[in-house]
């Protein structure tokens, strides 16, 4: 019973960080710590950013919950940690290697979420003022890019 609590509590904190970050995305990084973001929607040659910040402000809290869990015995607050480290894994894959190809892995896919996907961030950062955007969240797609990608699909291509 107790392996079913603790994979509950990773996998409901995986889905509660997607939440967060889409608050911290419009209201922190769009708001008083544009500074830190802004780089991030302007096109540039650098491979860091100091958007890069971020996975340290998002490291903290998992890397904490991880020793205070561990000093308890693996306890609750463990395995907070690990819902955190793992969201912040898929955050890394689909944000900077899947969208942003900051590694060139992942490049192609016709898969009708990953295309919905995309197409949100790209909307996204049309924008380039902080309180401007949309599409905050990262693994939530809006429809209406999922049906646009699913209807791009059905199209036949033009020879």
């Amino acid at each position: 019973m107790t392996i079913l609590l603790y994979a509950g509590i990773v996998i409901a904190t995986f889905f509660f960080m997607e939440f967060m970050a889409w608050f911290t995305h419009k209201y922190v990084m769009h708001g008083f710590l544009w500074v830190l973001h802004e780089d991030h929607h302007v096109k540039d040659e650098g491979f860091f950013e100091k958007n890069d910040a971020f996975f340290l402000i998002f490291a903290v809290p998992s890397f904490t919950l991880f020793l205070l869990g561990a000093a308890s015995g693996y306890d609750f607050k463990f395995w907070i940690g690990m819902g955190i480290l793992l969201y912040g894994i898929a955050y890394f894959l689909v944000h900077d290697v899947f969208i942003h190809q900051r590694f060139k892995a992942l490049r192609y896919s016709n898969n009708t979420y990953f295309r919905a996907l995309r197409k949100a961030h790209k909307v996204h950062h049309k924008h380039l003022e902080a309180p401007d955007g949309e599409c905050f969240g990262m693994l939530v797609v809006p429809y209406k890019y999922y049906k646009e990608a699913l209807q791009s699909r059905k199209t036949p291509k033009a020879k």
